[in-house]
Parts: C-alpha cells; structure tokens; sequence
C-alpha cells in the first residue's frame, strides 16, 4: 500500500522578538529564554534596534519593469548554474535605502506556502486590531491585556510552545490543548516563534472575530460557539480569506500570488472550509518591503510584527548559515515534504521524494549590510533545510562582496 508523510511547516524550537520586549508585551516567553537559552551574537538586539528601513523611501516598488543589478544578479546566476532548477529567488539589497539594488530567479512560480503563510494571518490580525483600537498605545495594551483560551481549532498539531512559569523559573515545551489560556501577543509570538500551526488557527480565529465583533470582542464561548456553529459555512470561508486579503490588498499586494486559504489544524478546516493556499517569491518580496516602508497595515504595525519576526534563539534552516551568526535575521520559514515507496531510499523529514518544498523568508542585518530574500524550493531527495542554509551563506558572501 502508498505510504505518505507529510509535514506542513515551520518545525523545531525558534523563538523570536527581542528578549528586552517583556515589560511592554507581556510575553511570558520572554523572560525564561532570555535566562536559560544560549543565543548567537545576532540575536541579542533589543527592541530600539529594531527598525523599519525603508520608511524613508515609501514610493519604491517592484515591477516587471524593475531593472536587475547587474553584479547582484550575475552572483545568484553563478549560485544556481548548478543547482536544482526547482528553486526560486527574490534578492533584494537594501543598504542604501534610496537606491535598493534587486536579483532574482525564477520569482513568479507559486507553490504552497506552508507555514510562511503566516505572515498572512498576521497582516490580517493587525488590520483588524488597527480597526478596533485606533490608538496604537489602545493597540498595545489591548494586545498585552486581552487573554484567549484555546479552544478546539488548536487541535490538532504535534508542535509544542513553551510554557514558563515566573515563580518557579521553569520553561515547559508542550503541546498546546484546549484551555491553555495566553494573550494575544503571546498567541501571535506562538504563531511566528514557534511556528505553532495551533497557534496560527487561533489567531486566525480570533482575527475572524475581532473583524466581525469589533465592539464587542473578545466574546464569551458561548457566543463565540454560536456564530461558528450558526453562520453559513460559505460566510466563514469568506469572512476567513477577507479578514487576510483586504489588508494584503490595501497594501497594494497581489491575492492572485499570495493567499493563505485552509486553516493549519484539522478542527479549524472542519469548522472554516478552505480553498488553496500558494506564494510566490516576487511577491513575498514585495510585502517584505511593504513592511520594512511601514505600510503593511501601519507603521505601528509593520514595527510589531517585524519584531515578532526577530530570531532570537538558536537558529535553523536558512537561518543557521554560521555566517550569519553575528547578523540580525528576522525569518519566517514553511515546509512540506511527501514520500512515497521507492527501493533504496528512505524517506526523512525535510527528504521528501513525492514532494519536498521548503520555502525561506529573511530579513538580514549583516554588519553594513542589510538585505531582503524570498526563496523556495522543491528539491526532492536532499535534505532541504541544509540545502537552504547553504544557499543563506553563499548570499551573504555575495552580498559582503557587493556582488562580485
């Protein structure tokens, strides 16, 4: 009989936001990696030097008739002259913020985004903070103070998050269930740090709440009950993808290349139906800009989740390149992998020989350099995580070098 494995996105332990970020957040989290995790140089930072570095350039936008860097380009050619043709890249230097220097390869394919769709989710859930709490102090305190127990859309995910209790100074990684109760910074933490697919159904949720019950929210459970259970499904499937989409499109970004449509647990798909999900690295590209110009949502906005993007744990995927470990990296990752029976080949998490997609978003703050990638790919037998950090340590050679 067919054997399949599937794992949809965003594994291991990760954490992100400056570890300086508690007193104002909230984020239990927080507090107990900043005393037992080791980090690397480049996640030390804190909150104020988290910037957003295209504020002063607003107008700037990619296009097809956006001119590639010459240098810049003919390096990523020398990078992929050898490699799987299934990999797609937008590169785009940022260091002088008045003259961005862009490459890329192959960046209109769309594919599945796994868990990078996330960052979907999370534009929609602060459009619809935006929406509720006009001020953005209103904003901080609502998200620092609003507290959400799980309900059953968090099942079900094998990912764990970390549980820290401040009396006894202990950091807990488990499974989230049904009750666990955090706030709505932390449920946005879980969702981008851990990559938590619970967590991202939850927020979502709670998204789809905030955007119909601005007034109102956060509902008791049983009022929260009813309308999942009374509203016609085709009203949820719609109000789901809307919640996301009309920020995106505000925005000025393309739903016909990015959308996050099926929920990441299986109780939330059962409860919301869902529709495709695909990205394209071009326009990832461009809402990684939209957010470094402040525009995805707001400035505020853009600043918060930026942050949430902060890797500060030890690092994986394109995101462990050593030659990375003094840069900032703010970094976003999805992946989904499928076997099937072949002689002579075992299959292994990020090793699909069906189908083995891995996709990498990175902001990076290397020295005097500061750079923007959008990757994915679809190389199938290879392990993909270490394929991706070798490809993160060519790019920061190639950029260092200005593209010689």
């Amino acid at each position: 009989m067919k054997t399949l494995a599937l794992l949809l996105a965003g594994a291991g332990a990760l954490a992100a936001y400056p570890l300086d970020g508690f007193p104002r957040t909230g984020i239990r989290r927080l507090i107990g990696y900043k005393e037992k995790i080791r980090l690397p140089p480049g996640a030390t930072r804190g909150e104020a030097e988290v910037k957003l570095r295209l504020a002063a350039n607003p107008t700037f936008d990619i296009t097809a008739d956006t001119p590639r860097d010459e240098k810049l380009q003919k390096g990523l050619e020398r990078i992929f002259a050898g490699r799987d043709r299934s990999y797609s890249l937008a590169l785009l230097d940022i260091t002088d913020p008045a003259h961005p220097r862009y490459a890329a390869i192959r960046e209109d394919v769309k594919r599945i985004p796994g868990s990078v769709g996330k960052l979907f989710v999370a534009t929609g859930f602060f459009d619809a903070v935006r929406r509720a709490r006009t001020e953005t102090a209103e904003r901080e305190r609502f998200l620092r103070e609003t507290v959400i127990a799980a309900s059953d859309f968090v099942h079900v995910d094998g990912k764990t998050v970390p549980f820290y209790d401040p009396a006894k100074k202990t950091l807990l990684n488990r499974r989230l269930e049904i009750g666990d109760k955090f706030s709505l910074y932390e449920w946005l933490d879980h969702m981008l740090s851990q990559s938590s697919n619970a967590a991202a159904a939850e927020t979502w949720k709670q998204g789809m709440l905030l955007d119909r019950f601005p007034k109102e929210y956060p509902l008791d459970k049983a009022a929260t009950d009813a309308f999942f259970k009374e509203t016609p499904k085709t009203e949820l499937a719609a109000l789901s993808l809307s919640v996301n989409e009309v920020p995106l499109k505000a925005a000025g970004l393309d739903t016909e290349k990015i959308r996050i449509g099926t929920f990441f647990t299986r109780n939330g798909g059962r409860a919301v139906p869902g529709t495709a999900s695909y990205a394209s690295p071009g326009e990832l590209m461009r809402w990684l800009v939209r957010l470094e110009q402040g525009k995805i949502v707001d400035a505020w906005s853009s600043l918060e989740i930026k942050k949430l993007l902060y890797f500060s744990r030890p690092r994986y995927r394109y995101a462990s390149s050593p030659a990375l470990a003094e840069a900032a990296v703010y970094f976003k990752s999805g992946s989904l992998f499928q076997c099937a029976p072949e002689p002579g080949f075992q299959c292994g998490q990020y090793r699909g020989n069906k189908l083995n997609l891995m996709h990498s978003v990175a902001i990076v703050e290397s020295g005097t350099k500061v750079y923007l990638v959008a990757m994915t790919s679809n190389v199938l037998k290879l392990n993909s995580a270490y394929e991706h950090l070798t490809v993160g340590t060519l790019i920061e050679k190639l950029v260092q070098s200005g593209g010689e």
